[in-house]
C-alpha cells in the first residue's frame, strides 16, 4: 500500500526491520522535504514486493553498470517523474538509500546515488569502489552519500 512520507512527523512505518530504523526514516523524510520543497511533489513510497519493476530497474541498472548486487533486503521503492527526471528510489534494510535520476531527454543528466543512513557501516558492495562525503541533515543526522553517473541506456 502506497505511503505518503512525512517529513514533519517522522514515522517508522514500513522501515521497522531495520536496525538503524529512525535514522533511515530520517533520511527517507530528508528525502520527501527536498522533494515537496523544490518540486512541490509527495515523496510517495510502497513496499518494494508491491513495486517489483522499479526494483527491477534499479537493481538492473547497478548490475549492467557497475557489476553491484546489494546484499541486503529491500523494503521500500518510489517511482516518479519530476521535471523532467525519472526518479526510482530503493530503501534497503541496512539502512542504505540508493536512487536513480535518469534524464528523460536524451544528453541529460543520469546517475545513481548511494546514502548511508546515520550509524551503519559502509556496505561491504560498496566499500572498495565508493568514496563517502558527509552532509549534515536535521531530520537525517549525518548522511554519507556517494554516486556514478550511468553510460548506458535504460
Amino acid at each position: 500500500m502506497p505511503y505518503i512520507v512525512d517529513f514533519k512527523n517522522v514515522s517508522t512505518t514500513g522501515l521497522e526491520s531495520s536496525p538503524v530504523a529512525e535514522a533511515l526514516a530520517g533520511l527517507r523524510a530528508n528525502e520527501a522535504r527536498y522533494y515537496k520543497n523544490k518540486y512541490d511533489h509527495d515523496f510517495t513510497v510502497t513496499p518494494a514486493e508491491d513495486d517489483p519493476e522499479t526494483l527491477q530497474f534499479i537493481t538492473n541498472i547497478l548490475s549492467t553498470e557497475r557489476n553491484l548486487v546489494i546484499a541486503s533486503k529491500p523494503l521500500e521503492v518510489s517511482s516518479f517523474e519530476v521535471d523532467g527526471l525519472r526518479m526510482a528510489y530503493v530503501f534497503y534494510e541496512s539502512g542504505l538509500s540508493i536512487n536513480v535520476m535518469y534524464s528523460v531527454e536524451e544528453g541529460g543528466k543520469r546517475a545513481v546515488g548511494f546514502k548511508l543512513s546515520d550509524g551503519m557501516e559502509v556496505p561491504e558492495e560498496l566499500a572498495t569502489s565508493f568514496k563517502f562525503a558527509r552532509q549534515k541533515s536535521k531530520l537525517a543526522g549525518t548522511i554519507r552519500g556517494s554516486y556514478f553517473v550511468i553510460k548506458g541506456q535504460y
